[in-house]
């Protein structure tokens, strides 16, 4: 005898709700990306169910795929995480897919001080030494 395991309703909000955290965004960012307001954003993560219309504009705002908001899951997204990470795939089959990492690995705001600082050192040194022209030429003009 066949036993059919149900499986359970996904919770659209919730999914919707984990997915924009995991993003590091708040409701009031998503509201403004949707056009809509917090407490809307807030309504719409305590829904089991949304309408298409709603479910595309969730997905627009949070830069995914209606699908991957219907069909999230935390823990298949943490093992991702764990097995994809920097180096842990090894043994890993990707059937052909390479995985790279795009993370940056410096603040691109301490670059752009240092270069701004440096750009400052270089300003100043270059002022200097027309200055330094200058008082010579004065220099050879006073004593003609």
């Amino acid at each position: 005898m066949e036993t059919k395991t149900r499986q359970p309703k996904k919770h659209i909000g919730r999914n919707f709700r984990r997915m924009r955290e995991m993003m590091g965004m708040k409701q009031e960012a998503v509201a403004l990306k949707m056009d809509v307001t917090q407490q809307t954003i807030s309504n719409l993560e305590q829904k089991e169910t949304v309408n298409d219309e709603e479910l595309n504009k969730m997905a627009e705002a949070l830069g995914v795929t209606p699908d991957a908001i219907k069909s999230f899951d935390e823990e298949t997204v943490v093992y991702n995480i764990q097995h994809n990470h920097e180096g842990s795939n090894k043994g890993v089959s990707n059937v052909g897919a390479e995985i790279r990492n795009y993370s940056c690995t410096f603040n691109a705001l301490d670059k752009l001080i240092e270069t701004i600082d440096e750009n400052k050192k270089l300003y100043e040194e270059l002022l200097k030494a027309e200055k330094e022209k200058n008082a010579l030429l004065k220099e050879q003009l006073r004593k003609k």
